[in-house]
């Protein structure tokens, strides 16, 4: 079995160093993913063809606010879903770790809510339109996701299974223990990344979707609880959480309202086309 297996690449985890400064394949794909993501809202925003009645909902100058209201919203929420979701009895009982994030251990799913909440404040501090706003950030989430998913695979966290197929592979957390694994990262950096990114793309540039207020957003909340809970099939779950029962896992528990609220936003959507540009 061991001879089908792929050597998992010797990814030092430090990207680069300046001096005494090491900059980590982590953080390099969070800047990434925000620093690309800034620049496709920003040529959203800039081509009004795209945009009910040619108006943008928010100035192009104002990204960069956007930009540091969701970087605060994905790192608190983040870190305070896992907290919540994942280990609360730890936390509770050593709540100074709350704040030890250098250690590890982020949630996409508190990440998402912080996120909602930034923005939500975003839209009322600039009358925006709340949905518009949700629209393009879920479009440019993805491009996030790609990269933070391959980070992880860099770090080699967050295995898959145990595995026979031909491109399993031996990961050296010594948790995963000689057992090769589906490298469930590039499985999630495919379909959570890219897959979505091209659909959200296509529904924006090919189908008018910035016309329809919430339909964009909708189709990634949808889009990425989908991607979340089929992936969770091959990624090893967290035996000590609640939610863990046979296939059953709590990425794919807590995917489960977001496709329900995704499939809601797009029923929705489907309605509020603008009038004018039909």
């Amino acid at each position: 079995m061991l001879l089908l297996t792929l050597p998992f690449p010797n990814i030092d985890p430090i990207a680069f160093s300046i001096g005494p400064v090491s900059i980590k394949w982590y953080g390099l794909a969070y800047a990434c993913g925000l620093l690309l993501g800034w620049t496709y809202i920003k040529r959203m925003l800039a081509n009004l063809r795209l945009w009910p009645s040619g108006h943008a909902p928010f100035a192009v100058d104002k990204t960069d606010d956007l930009l540091l209201y969701m970087t605060l919203g994905v790192v608190l929420g983040g870190r305070l879903g896992y907290v919540l979701f994942y280990n609360p009895a730890f936390y509770f009982a050593h709540p100074v770790e709350i704040f030890s994030v250098w250690k590890g251990g982020m949630s996409f799913h508190g990440g998402f809510l912080g996120s909602a909440a930034a923005i939500a404040y975003f839209a009322r501090q600039n009358s925006a339109p709340l949905l518009s706003v949700f629209d393009v950030v879920a479009a440019a989430t993805p491009i996030g996701l790609f990269f933070g998913r391959l980070a992880n695979f860099a770090n080699a966290e967050l295995w898959g299974r145990p595995s026979t197929v031909a491109w399993a592979m031996v990961f050296p957390d010594r948790d995963a223990g000689p057992v090769p694994r589906h490298p469930s990262q590039l499985y999630e950096a495919t379909l959570e990344g890219a897959v979505l990114f091209v659909l959200c793309w296509w529904l924006i540039h090919k189908r008018d979707a910035l016309k329809n207020p919430g339909l964009v957003a909708g189709v990634f909340t949808a889009g990425y609880g989908c991607a979340r809970a089929f992936c969770e099939l091959f990624r090893e779950p967290d035996a000590a959480h609640w939610a863990t029962k046979g296939l059953m896992t709590a990425g794919i528990l807590y995917s489960l309202p977001m496709i329900a609220a995704g499939v809601f936003m797009v029923y929705r959507a489907r309605g509020r086309q603008d009038t004018t540009l039909a």
